[in-house]
């Protein structure tokens, strides 16, 4: 038999050239891998930081950019709020609670090279509560007598009295390790332990930082090789470049008032928080008439805290009655111990010789929540006669000056952010020029146990006080308005201290 081939037609020969092109393409794409998931993260924050180390000032967006990203602690703070080991694996306290060994994590070097140990840690603490110390938070250390490092991994901090809260305080930003080496210029160039490493900040526009090959804890080395913190003051900006994908988040959006714009947007999600941060309005308790227990009360008696939280932040906020919020341990909610009373107000003023009321001034920083907020009370104050003058006051460098420093005004309006910061008022000096010896006393006592209980109760009796002196309005405390890219996981939805914690955050496949 004879086999014969005919030579297919011009047709079928492009028939058969589109199906082998289809089958090949179908096989290269079984075989193709899975789209990578991105590695860089742009990150939005309202106020650009005044530096980089959280050791030497004050403002939270400090810490903001490098606590736990850059700098890491003896030990943290989680998103619960809890505290865990950090470059401390562990410690022991002595039972008069006046000595403290910790053991620490062995192998860790800072982002130069230089070693982590006893001597470097001692060396960060010694700068913190040394003579010429400007940290904010110098009290923190005020307790430690002195540091011995018996050996590389042990530090031992002798104490001159019991201080519960040490160990608390210990995972601040204002209590990060710091390399002594470069500790120096860690303001514009910082180095630390942590799993991102300073790559370079753009003042007026951005920070940036990479993943650190070398970290020290496997198990929480960072998923992103690259983050950039972007500084963006107007909300409207802010949610424009959500919106055009310029910022993948923005974990602390300034613009309640914003929050539903995004409403069905297929690629952004939007969050709601907690937060610590208590907006008060803070009176200069030395000079007149708020050195008079009865006019602070007719004020407080004044505000509707509703209407300020409505006015100020389009209703989201939780009122609060003394400087606590519902996060905090042995919380107790004083809202009702002055409530909403506008002819009780009046009697007030007037037993306490203003039955004309009075006027007197409020300098406002220009953070959105106090010029709103100072409208509302302004409003609110005008019922029971008393005028209130608005003074817009630029932050931080006027307000600190006017406020912490000089002590020159009649009130202002902040948001304290510290967690569990009611001390303050037993402070001296602190901005509210407040004496209160048995205040003071509760302050001492609860420094003098670690039992969590006892505690508790003491800061109950705490909140008790501040609330019925009101040597400051007690208003709400802030949400955490989020607003990031669906794919985004791991950014914190709370915030007990603040933050943007960027070691556990990664984008979906």
């Amino acid at each position: 038999m004879i086999k014969v081939f005919f030579a297919p037609s011009a047709r079928f020969a492009r028939q058969i050239s589109l199906r082998a092109a289809l089958t090949a393409g179908l096989v290269m794409a079984a075989m193709a891998p899975a789209e990578a998931a991105k590695t860089t993260l742009t990150l939005g924050m309202s106020v650009e930081p005044t530096g980089l180390d959280p050791t030497i000032a004050a403002p939270v967006a400090i810490g903001q950019v490098t606590w736990q990203n850059v700098f890491e602690g003896l030990v943290t703070i989680d998103q619960a709020g809890k505290i865990r080991p950090q470059l401390a694996k562990n410690w022991e306290i002595s039972p008069d609670g006046l000595t403290y060994t910790l053991k620490l994590q062995s192998g860790v070097r800072f982002h130069d090279g230089e070693a982590f140990d006893a001597a470097s840690a001692k060396f960060s603490l010694d700068r913190a509560r040394g003579a010429d110390s400007v940290n904010p938070q110098k009290r923190f250390f005020a307790s430690i007598a002195s540091i011995d490092t018996p050996d590389a991994e042990t530090l031992v901090l002798h104490l001159s009295t019991p201080t519960g809260s040490l160990i608390y305080w210990l995972g601040w930003p204002a209590s990060v390790m710091v390399a002594p080496k470069t500790a120096a210029g860690d303001k514009v160039t910082p180095v630390g332990t942590g799993p991102f490493k300073f790559v370079g900040w753009a003042k007026g526009d951005k920070v940036e930082l990479e993943k650190n090959a070398d970290y020290w804890n496997k198990a929480a080395a960072a998923k992103l090789d690259k983050v950039t913190f972007r500084f963006i003051a107007d909300p409207q900006a802010q949610a424009a470049a959500l919106k055009s994908g310029d910022l993948d988040a923005f974990p602390e959006f300034a613009a309640p008032e914003l929050m539903s714009s995004f409403d069905g947007d297929t690629r952004l999600v939007t969050r709601i928080g907690n937060t610590e941060l208590k907006v008060v309005a803070g009176m200069n308790n030395a000079r007149k008439p708020f050195d008079d227990k009865r006019v602070r009360q007719a004020l407080m008696m004044a505000i509707d805290r509703k209407t300020v939280i409505d006015g100020a932040w389009s209703g989201l906020g939780t009122p609060i009655g003394s400087h606590y919020t519902p996060n905090d341990p042995g919380y107790q909610d004083m809202t009702g111990v002055l409530p909403y009373d506008v002819e009780k107000a009046k009697a007030l003023l007037a037993e306490a010789g203003y039955p004309n009321g009075f006027t007197f001034t409020i300098k406002s920083p220009q953070m959105a929540y106090a010029p709103r907020s100072a409208e509302v009370m302004q409003a609110m104050f005008a019922e029971i006669g008393v005028t209130m003058n608005i003074e817009p006051t630029e932050f931080p460098a006027k307000w600190v000056q006017d406020i912490m420093k000089d002590r020159n005004f009649d009130m202002t309006i902040v948001a304290h952010a510290e967690p569990l910061d009611i001390d303050i008022y037993g402070r001296d000096p602190y901005y509210f020029n407040y004496k209160n010896p048995v205040f003071n006393a509760l302050m001492k006592k609860v420094q003098e146990t670690t039992d969590p209980a006892a505690q508790n109760a003491i800061y109950g009796e705490a909140q008790k006080i501040l609330a019925e002196d009101v040597p400051a309005l007690y208003l709400f405390v802030m949400p955490k308005l989020g607003v990031w890219d669906r794919k985004l996981k791991g950014l914190w939805e709370n915030e007990p201290i603040p933050s943007n914690v960027l070691s556990g955050v990664s984008w979906e496949e």
